[in-house]
């Protein structure tokens, strides 16, 4: 009989599960229990939780020297999920279950002390970590939604630490979960824009938005609709892709948030309030944990009220918003995160929201006016592809039928919106909003008149190289609307139109 067990486990780093590789040798000599390879106190304290559950399952501690080595040795190693892999690594070396059962699956699972399994949290990292080893995951009953996203992966619940060694001894074998496909989000659960009662341009600029993945920036007094309209834009997008929902729902799961498995094809939508800090929005803690711009990916982050933010919890979104990636570094480690996010955003045209307005006279001097949008620098404007006045609605909108407005239903925009993406991703690979310097070149390439036409329009707004860009991709998204092959003027002037807040 071998006194040398292994187990396979993994850890939690960011949204990636490293393999962790579970040691434990007996040995004769004075009896004691010691675990290494940098575990964090949670994971120290798995001794007594595991000493107690084995003895109240009714098997067998041996009171012996008890080394266990969590590899490899400078991963730092947090939380419970340790608790069952060690219980099983002492159970094999003191010989009460076979080795060769082991190799086969990866555990995780916190114990009580009666030996019950309790959940663990990043399930569906772990998962997917899994899946690309060809082993089976034993993980507490708890988890198995979590984890059943992952289709391609055999996974066996377990309610206990008797019901784990029982199958291992091929007493009793588990029963494998498989995933209802019956998750689905029903129509009503959706916001529709059918709701949104006039505003025509900015449904227009709703729709260009997510038929580019553009980013957007309203602004416009209290009252004229303007979150109404941002929180119906999900419901425009496209459905997830299988690969897209589970990116999303693996973020969500190392967030240590209420996990649903009911909405997890819905696309997110995160609006956090203007006192949020940068680590709330970009991420960070130790162990570092993902922020809103990560929970909002392939999703919607809504920034209301956008001048009340930090300015330093603004100026962080910048290199997300180019990059797509979250980087946290620590002394101990580096994480990463995914925030392939839409930015959309809402303010005041001034402090007290009635500049241009009908409704009430102004009250903020022009001081006070540069003052509130300077709050939003230069560069952070620049990687917003779409300015948008939303005025307020003329007296009669909300109480009166107008005959002769056309209501399209979130449905019809959102065809409208999956064939443009559609047809951009068969033709760039990426929407228009990501085209590289090259895509530029190749796909929003102009005519003589139009060249001019752009270069005078760069001139007057005193528009930076970047800004030029962007207007050049809403263009592109414009055009693809229209299905036109190439840009035309009207693409190009309607693009223009949205660089209302443009600074020289």
């Amino acid at each position: 009989m071998s006194s040398l067990a292994i187990v396979y486990a993994r850890a939690s780093l960011g949204i990636q599960a490293p393999l962790v590789t579970v040691e434990t040798h007996i040995s004769q000599g004075m009896p004691g229990f010691s675990i290494v390879g940098l575990p964090e106190t949670a994971v120290k304290e798995s001794k007594d939780r595991v000493r107690s559950a084995i003895i109240n399952a009714g098997l067998d501690f041996p009171f012996q020297r008890i080394t266990v080595n969590l590899a490899p040795a400078d991963l730092p190693k947090e939380g419970g999920r340790y608790d069952l892999p060690i219980a099983l690594g002492i159970l094999a070396a003191s010989g009460q279950i076979p080795h060769e059962a082991l190799k086969d699956y990866e555990f995780a699972g916190e114990l009580a002390l009666s030996g019950e399994l309790r959940g663990i949290h990043a399930a569906l990292t772990f998962a997917l970590g899994a899946s690309t080893t060809g082993r089976a995951l034993i993980l507490p009953e708890t988890n198995k939604e979590e984890a059943g996203l992952l289709k391609s992966l055999k996974i066996f619940p377990a309610k206990n630490l008797l019901e784990v060694c029982a199958h291992l001894q091929g007493r009793v074998p588990l029963t494998a979960f498989a995933m209802s496909d019956s998750l689905v989000i029903h129509e009503d659960e959706i916001l529709d824009m059918a709701d949104v009662k006039g505003q025509q341009q900015a449904k227009r600029a709703l729709l260009i938005a997510a038929a580019g993945g553009h980013n957007l920036l309203m602004f416009g007094p209290p009252g004229s609709g303007k979150t109404m309209l941002a929180s119906r834009l999900p419901s425009i997008l496209p459905a997830l892709t299988q690969e897209e929902a589970l990116e999303i729902a693996a973020v969500r799961s190392i967030s240590r948030k209420a996990f649903d498995t009911k909405i997890w094809r819905k696309r997110p939508f995160r609006n956090p309030h203007h006192t949020a800090s940068s680590v709330a929005l970009v991420g960070g803690g130790n162990p570092p944990k993902p922020g809103e711009i990560s929970l909002a990916h392939c999703g919607i982050l809504f920034l209301d009220e956008l001048p009340e933010f930090s300015k330093h919890v603004l100026e962080a979104l910048r290199e997300p918003l180019e990059s797509g990636i979250v980087t946290i570094s620590r002394a101990a480690q580096q994480c990463e995160f995914p925030a392939k996010f839409q930015l959309i955003t809402a303010m005041n045209p001034c402090p007290c929201g009635y500049l241009g307005s009908d409704i009430r006279p102004c009250r903020c001097t022009s001081e006070q006016v540069q003052r509130y949008r300077a709050k939003i620098s230069g560069p952070l404007l620049d990687r917003i592809d779409l300015h948008l006045e939303v005025k307020a609605l003329p007296p009669g909108t909300l109480t009166r039928t107008n005959p002769n407005e056309q209501i399209q239903t979130s449905a019809q925009l959102r065809e409208k919106v999956t064939i443009c993406l559609a047809h951009q991703q068969s033709r760039q690979r990426c929407v228009n909003a990501h085209l590289t310097q090259e895509g530029l070149k190749t796909h929003c390439a102009l005519d003589e008149p139009l060249r001019k036409l752009l270069e005078e329009g760069i001139q007057k707004l005193k528009l930076s190289a970047r800004s030029a860009h962007r207007i050049l991709k809403v263009a592109r998204t414009i055009a693809d609307l229209a299905q036109k092959p190439i840009i035309e003027a009207e693409h190009l002037l309607e693009a223009f139109s949205y660089r209302m807040l443009e600074r020289g």
